[in-house]
């Protein structure tokens, strides 16, 4: 199979979606890998370690998107990328298609194969390739809020650790997974009060036992969440239903609850936000203002630490992709019911039920179980 490897265009994207040892082992199995020069510059990476590898460097994405078999990404096809792909072609990326009916009719519309990250579920249950970019989102969630709770940056002017004699910050993280357990482990880990909020008794009562003191578990209701919305500093909205649009968990009327200036980082706004205010921001403009919050939803979070998460990222994915390549995507999905729970889009079906019920259109159940 051929591979190819665009340099990503998403703004401040610096992630790059394959190594160069993962390069290098396609190559051995009898594949042919082209990357865009300048693909991995932003994670430290150089073009000439991929020809090391036995990568070929071709100068355009047009090149890149018309000799592949597969492209390898990081983000979901941009707006010029679209045109780009066509029938039969897989595309192994981040779709996140539920806050983007454009993205999902475009790609649905290309003919192209969309095998998804984000909804790709192991043997164990889990979601292994979107599991250490929400282990670095959820991190980064505490970083980003308590910079944007600073005075200059138009925040209350609260210090998330409090001091000796004054009270730490109040955290209260909406979700109990991946995201929301990191982002409680950063939180509790500076000194804040965190509430972490879940409709899972079970992955609160494991939250619970392995959680510092400082932390305190709340099961999920509406009311339980306007309760505390007046005494929180920060929110980190952590919510994934895989493949379908989060549900928002506050109103733009809760909103008047919460201090001025406090802050509220919306992890979930790749698949649409858990916060009805929320809409996508970018790291060069990352915050806005509503009913007096300051509401932080870049989309790409991990994109700002593009060494650790394309070295996270491409760990996790690599073993997928080759499969993928050695079997053929027909064949791959047959012998891995994994890889079937990733299926998205196959030549203008849409094959995963979330997707399609997000924007009521047609499912296929070919790859139902």
């Amino acid at each position: 199979m051929i591979i190819g490897v665009p340099k990503e265009i998403k703004e401040h994207e610096y992630r790059v979606a394959l190594l160069p040892f993962g390069a290098e082992a396609l190559v051995h199995n009898g594949h042919q890998v082209f990357v865009q020069k300048g693909a991995g510059a932003g994670a430290g990476l150089d073009d000439e370690a991929y020809v090391k590898a036995g990568a070929v460097l071709l100068d355009t994405p047009e090149e890149i998107f018309a000799k592949a078999g597969m492209i390898m990404k990081v983000k979901e096809p941009q707006k010029q990328e679209i045109p780009l792909m066509r029938e039969g072609q897989v595309m192994f990326t981040y779709f996140h298609f539920a806050a983007s009916r454009e993205l999902t009719l475009g790609v649905r519309d290309s003919g192209a194969v969309a095998v998804a990250y984000e909804t790709l579920v192991d043997r164990r249950g889990t979601l292994p390739l979107l599991t250490p970019m929400s282990e670095i989102a959820g991190r980064m969630s505490i970083q980003m809020g308590a910079r944007f709770l600073e005075k200059p940056q138009g925040g209350r002017g609260v210090l998330l650790s409090g001091i000796p004699g004054v009270p730490p910050a109040h955290v209260m993280v909406l979700g109990g997974g991946v995201v929301g357990a990191n982002a409680a482990k950063m939180a509790a880990g500076l000194g804040a009060q965190v509430i972490i909020v879940d409709n899972n008794l079970d992955r609160l009562r494991y939250l619970s036992e392995v959680m510092s003191p400082n932390v305190v578990t709340l099961f999920s209701s509406r009311q339980a969440i306007l309760d505390k919305l007046p005494h929180v500093d920060l929110v980190v909205g952590a919510v994934l239903l895989p493949g379908a649009k989060a549900p928002n968990l506050v109103r733009r009327d809760d909103l008047k609850l919460m201090p001025p200036g406090s802050v509220i980082v919306d992890v979930a706004i790749d698949q649409g936000g858990c916060i009805e205010t929320s809409r996508p921001t970018s790291h060069a403009n990352p915050v806005f203002v509503e009913e007096g919050v300051i509401h932080y939803c870049v989309g790409n979070m991990p994109g700002a630490v593009p060494r650790t998460s394309t070295f996270g990222l491409c760990n996790a994915t690599f073993p997928w992709a080759l499969k993928l390549a050695n079997e053929g995507v027909e064949k791959a999905v047959q012998n891995s019911p994994e890889l079937a729970t990733a299926m998205n889009i196959d030549r203008g079906a849409i094959v995963h039920p979330a997707v399609a019920e997000t924007f009521q259109l047609p499912f296929d159940d070919r790859y139902a179980k």
